[in-house]
């Protein structure tokens, strides 16, 4: 009884306009979509009203987003709401060939701007690798590295390998030989040898964590206990760690697409973050050691080639703020002295700016289990920072050029590195990075893929300054140019995409090789779909992944004209690409066709509308956005009739658009509805990832261009 009063007290709190949203969606707006808590009389019915930005919000708009920017019907058009901003309405945009705006990057920097970057420079003495040395007690660490458990540390032999201009060439030009080997967690891997000399790595009882800098041995055993219920047993190091830990060890390249940010998405950043951090202690600890043999040796003596031509060693790129926060407190677990605090310069700040924002979000809102993991915390898309480590402290906030690490969006670094033309850009402290991590590269997708490719673009370039660095002691191969065959890239996703795939292919020239997991799916996402649906996948022919006019013009000719009859109503048309998005969207235009839509530019007001008249039906297509679901997860009423134009990025995609048919209708012609998918050849993963592994292998061969699949009661497949 209690409870009830409490929810009849509850909504009678709402607003005429709340109430009303309420009782057609079944929900209130989830955050960043708060209806005005007081009503305005004389509102039209069918249309929101608009919250008033407080003073706060107006700021926070203003260091956040540039001006607004006014869409023209007729053109692609990007909206901008200041009162309704997602993550993804804060990049900016593209045109409809893939480029860049630069006027809307110059406005988004130049207002990211108005607010001095905090950097640290109190702190510059204690963390500077110039001037410290090693005590006589801290000398062993240098040592240890040279020969541990009677074999040489990787970390040395990766750093100290010389290539020579063969080998180059090689690597560049030469044949790569292909392998495949199984292990036990991680399974079946593609290992890529660029030189014979560094054949693919063996089973995974020959392959072992890599040893480890004194200062991380007392800890890695419980990395796993920051993300661990409170008062639970320590959880070991798990058989995914142990066999990445063996495998990053080697300084190979690794892709794992298989990093779910509810299962894997933890261990796999407590992995790479021992990694990085032990990568950075050896190079410093060596930095040092040599300081100290510098400084009791006679001028000429003594020579050690120990460093980059800039100081950053490892770049990590990581989508939101929250995940940056994630990696900084994993580095201090596994850090932090048994019963000590460790010193970490500007922690506060940096809890402060990168801590959970506090949202007021409907004590209603029901998301998926990926949604919240992929959203928790602070889910800002743009920010950079440096840290630097020495010994046992941490320095957050550190300039760059006097960095170990940097942690940054793909945004964050875009709006520094700049374009060819512009005054003020910087890139060189890219130009010695060693390991390179791109976490959550999925999402990348969601935000903005060509942020990535600029990024990858400037790696490891020669610097157009000298910052100050002593020739005598920069590493030959970083003079000669060749730091990128050195270089070590880690990528990790939820999904295998071969835009992926091109980075590792066409941005990686590391000379140990790479190593890639490849399994297939052996069930696909259509087994979670609740609904009695049958699904025809129509199969078009392509020239090439990125061949979008064959798909266009195979909707367009086929598949579109079977829907154009007013008896096939409640049609949504499901895009993954906004470029396709727009595409389409402008055919139907010029066509007069009955229809409206929603992408993740839309304001509040066009999202309430378009979903209140595809509902009633006096729309008859709802053109829809996959990176507005990524964002959003409403759930759409009234549907259909289902159109996939393309297959989903996330498989499970498929499933929670297909049980949205379920909802509105209360059953109600259900043995009318159909769904049709659009996929070629090269959509072969995404194919797999929705039917199976199985399935998938037969309708690629089969010469039948349709198949059709039946859910619900029972499963056909003909």
């Amino acid at each position: 009884m209690g409870k009830r009063r409490h929810k009849n007290e509850a909504i009678s709190k709402l607003t005429k306009k709340q109430r009303k949203h309420l009782q057609e969606f079944g929900e209130q707006h989830p955050f960043h979509d708060h209806p005005k808590r007081v009503e305005t009389e004389g509102d039209d019915e069918e249309e929101e009203e608009e919250e008033r930005p407080s003073a706060y919000q107006k700021l926070l708009f203003t260091l956040k987003q540039s001006d607004d920017v006014e869409s023209d019907e007729d053109e692609e058009e990007i909206l901008y709401d200041g009162e309704d901003l997602s993550p993804a309405e804060e990049h900016p945009r593209e045109n409809a060939e893939g480029e860049i705006d630069g006027g809307e990057l110059e406005e988004t920097k130049r207002s990211r701007a108005e607010v001095e970057e905090f950097m640290d420079k109190k702190h510059e003495a204690q963390f500077c690798l110039e001037t410290n040395v090693f005590g006589e007690e801290d000398m062993d660490n240098a040592d240890d590295m040279v020969h541990q458990d009677g074999y040489e540390d990787t970390f040395v032999k990766h750093l100290e390998t010389e290539l020579d201009e063969e080998d180059i060439r090689n690597l560049l030009n030469g044949v790569k030989k292909r392998s495949q080997i199984k292990w036990p967690r991680l399974s079946n891997m593609l290992c890529i040898s660029n030189l014979e000399k560094f054949p693919a790595p063996g089973p995974a009882s020959g392959v072992s964590p890599p040893p480890l800098h004194k200062a991380l041995e007392a800890n890695w055993k419980s990395m796993n206990q920051p993300f661990q219920a409170k008062g639970a047993p320590v959880q070991e190091v798990s058989s995914l760690q142990k066999e990445l830990l063996g495998l990053m060890g080697t300084y190979r390249d690794v892709y794992f697409p298989e990093c779910s940010p509810i299962t894997e998405g933890k261990e796999v950043r407590s992995a790479y973050c021992l990694h990085v951090l032990n990568h950075v202690l050896k190079a410093n600890s060596r930095v040092l050691a040599h300081n100290a043999q510098l400084k009791e040796s006679k001028p000429g003596e003594e020579d050690f080639r120990d460093k980059g031509l800039t100081r950053p060693k490892v770049l990590i790129l990581v989508p939101f703020r929250d995940g940056a926060l994630q990696v900084v407190q994993t580095f201090v677990t596994l850090l932090e002295p048994k019963g000590k605090k460790m010193d970490v310069s500007n922690k506060k700040r940096f809890k402060d700016e990168f801590g959970e924002v506090v949202e007021d979000r409907p004590p209603n809102l029901v998301r998926p289990d990926d949604y919240h993991a992929v959203f928790s915390g602070n889910v800002d898309d743009h920010f950079r920072i440096g840290v630097s480590i020495l010994k046992r402290s941490m320095r957050l906030y550190s300039p760059f050029y006097s960095s170990d690490i940097i942690i940054a969006s793909p945004l964050g670094l875009r709006t520094l590195l700049g374009v060819d033309g512009e005054s003020k850009r910087d890139f060189d402290f890219l130009s010695s990075i060693e390991i390179l991590v791109l976490d959550q590269a999925d999402v990348f997708f969601m935000q903005n893929w060509e942020h990535v490719l600029h990024v990858m673009k400037h790696m490891n370039l020669q610097p157009l300054d000298s910052h100050g660095v002593d020739f005598s002691r920069v590493r030959m191969w970083n003079l000669n140019n060749w730091a990128k065959h050195y270089r070590q890239t880690l990528v990790f996703s939820a999904i295998q995409d071969p835009q992926i795939n091109n980075i590792l292919t066409k941005h990686c020239f590391n000379y140990r090789g790479q190593v890639a997991t490849k399994n297939l799916p052996k069930t696909g996402s259509i087994c979670q779909v609740l609904v009695q649906l049958p699904h025809v996948f129509q199969m078009f022919n392509s020239d090439s992944f990125m061949d979008q006019d064959a798909r266009f013009q195979f909707f367009v000719d086929k598949v579109l004209p079977q829907y154009k009859d007013s008896v096939m109503s409640h049609t949504f048309i499901y895009v993954p690409s906004y470029f396709d998005f727009v595409r389409i969207r402008n055919y139907l235009k010029k066509e007069d066709v009955n229809f409206t839509s929603i992408s993740e530019y839309s304001n509040r007001s066009e999202v309430y509308k378009a979903r209140h008249f595809f509902q009633k039906g006096d729309k008859q297509f709802l053109l829809f956005s996959e990176r507005f679901h990524f964002y959003k997860r409403y759930t759409i009423k009234g549907i259909r009739n289902l159109i996939f134009y393309g297959l989903p990025t996330y498989a499970h995609f498929y499933s929670e658009v297909c049980n949205m048919l379920q909802t509105g209708t209360d059953g109600r012609d259900s043995s009318s509805w159909t769904c049709t998918v659009l996929y070629s050849r090269y959509d072969a993963h995404k194919l797999a990832a929705v039917t199976g592994a199985e399935r998938a292998a037969q309708m690629l061969q089969s010469k039948k261009p349709v198949h059709l699949f039946v859910t619900g009661e029972e499963d056909k497949a003909s």
